[in-house]
């Protein structure tokens, strides 16, 4: 990788910095009612925002030196296989043992969210703390996936592979989607009243687990590959991480990689696509729901419609599908400009460009959450032993420090995807010229979500 594109981001890391040093009052997400003094106007943020990641793309238009894919990093170091075994089948084992734990407390232990291990380990730190270390380190889920430990520990008991069925090549990784949209969007964002119940959070893991290992035992690893909506996810966000692992015969190396190399290549399916833009909405739409104003749209459609609760499902699924429609027009566009005309391998192509928009969100909204829950989860699990009091580690953190450090992630976010979409215009289009005229629909889109996901962190948080 050349050094010029790596001190830009430097450069560009140390102007978001230096936005947060001016006058204005802002509402900070994630915190309540509460306000403070801010950096400056909200309208100069986003124009500042939105003008890093657009002037991101024009100096990535005009340069003669770009960050390539082609150059193969140094390796970074190797664990041995003597070592990486052992960890891998003690991490696997583990985690099953927790995941077996979540239904257990939430089934028959006291039914307080904060006081059970149940919710306490499933929706964050469970959910969305591997997140941010598939961001940080690459997945590790096909480490710790408790059905494929179960199925492991099969195929040992009858020394070899299971038989199973041939997994339908036409359902590719829908299934995958449709557990996301269902897991992430409806139980998650939409149901707080599951999240807070450790028997409800205990029997939606225990469903769960058991589709899994059904599916697993069916199908074989290939159910695990295409079916898990969290497995997919982590792979997703792992594309993003620095660090990139393969196995070789001296075990498992490790090498550092910026983090839009993992970016480019293409998706294998269109689902794996609606996957990358499901993930960048839900994190948005998460984000959201806690702002007057979606409580405003929700009871404005509920009162026009006359339904209940249940508006929001609607809601949610329009605003799925307008992500899907606007993502494939910008990148129908792109093709249309570069000289092609396939929009399904243009959509292929470009979404993963946008994987490190749902990074940079993801990371910024639930870190201090996960770090807190986490904490509460040590200490609750002690508890029975013994009496621990666990402080919260990001208790120094300010409300204008953590609304700093959003912002910072955000923009960070859509510049590595700049840069990720540029460098795949080039592979895909056959000229430098059609290439910068394809990468310009997905600017557009970036410069226009930059701004959307500032304007939900800056909106202050509603019951």
């Amino acid at each position: 990788m050349h050094q010029r594109p790596a001190r830009l981001l430097a450069l560009l890391a140390v102007v978001a910095l230096a936005v947060l040093v001016g006058p204005g009052v802002v509402a900070a997400h994630e915190t309540g009612n509460t306000r403070f003094d801010a950096p400056l106007p909200l309208a100069s943020l986003f124009a500042g925002a939105g003008a890093t990641v657009a002037l991101t793309a024009g100096w990535l238009a005009v340069t003669e030196r770009t960050p390539t894919v082609g150059e193969r990093p140094s390796v970074a170091f190797v664990v041995p296989d003597s070592v990486a075994r052992p960890l891998r089948a003690l991490a696997g084992v583990m985690f099953l043992l927790g995941v077996v734990a979540v239904c257990w407390t939430g089934l028959t232990g006291r039914q307080v969210a904060a006081e059970n291990v149940a919710t306490l380990l499933t929706w964050l730190v469970w959910f969305h703390g591997l997140a941010l270390v598939a961001v940080l380190l690459g997945s590790p889920w096909r480490v710790l996936a408790p059905w494929l430990t179960f199925y492991r520990a099969l195929e040992r008991l009858e020394g070899g592979s299971l038989p199973s069925l041939d997994y339908p090549e036409r359902l590719g990784s829908w299934p995958a989607l449709a557990g996301f949209l269902l897991v992430f969007g409806v139980v998650e964002n939409l149901t707080p009243g599951i999240t807070r119940s450790p028997r409800l959070t205990a029997v939606v893991v225990a469903a769960y687990a058991g589709v899994m290992v059904l599916g697993t035992v069916t199908f074989g690893r290939s159910w695990a590959a295409h079916a898990d909506p969290l497995g997919a996810f982590y792979d997703l966000l792992g594309r993003v991480a620095p660090v990139e692992w393969t196995q070789a015969r001296d075990g498992y190396r490790a090498t550092l990689r910026p983090p839009w190399r993992g970016c480019v290549p293409l998706v294998a399916h269109l689902a794996l696509a609606a996957l990358v833009v499901a993930a960048v909405y839900t994190v948005s739409f998460d984000g959201f729901v806690e702002t007057s104003e979606y409580q405003a749209v929700l009871f404005a459609a509920r009162s026009t419609l006359g339904t209940g609760p249940v508006t929001s499902l609607p809601l949610y699924l329009l605003g799925f599908a307008l992500f899907c429609l606007t993502f494939g027009l910008a990148a129908a566009a792109a093709d249309r400009l570069g000289g092609r005309r396939d929009w399904a391998g243009a959509v292929r192509r470009f979404a993963p460009t946008v994987l490190p928009i749902a990074a940079g969100y993801e990371v910024a909204h639930t870190y201090p959450a996960v770090v807190g829950q986490t904490a509460t989860l040590v200490e609750v699990t002690l508890d029975p032993v013994v009496a621990v009091a666990v402080p919260d580690p990001l208790a120094w953190l300010s409300v204008p420090a953590f609304w700093g450090s959003q912002v910072v992630l955000i923009v960070l976010g859509h510049v590595v995807a700049v840069v990720a979409a540029h460098l795949a215009a080039v592979a895909r289009y056959e000229t430098p010229r059609r290439a910068r005229r394809g990468h310009l629909p997905l600017v557009v889109v970036m410069v226009g979500y930059t701004v959307l996901s500032l304007w939900i962190v800056s909106r202050p948080v509603v019951a």
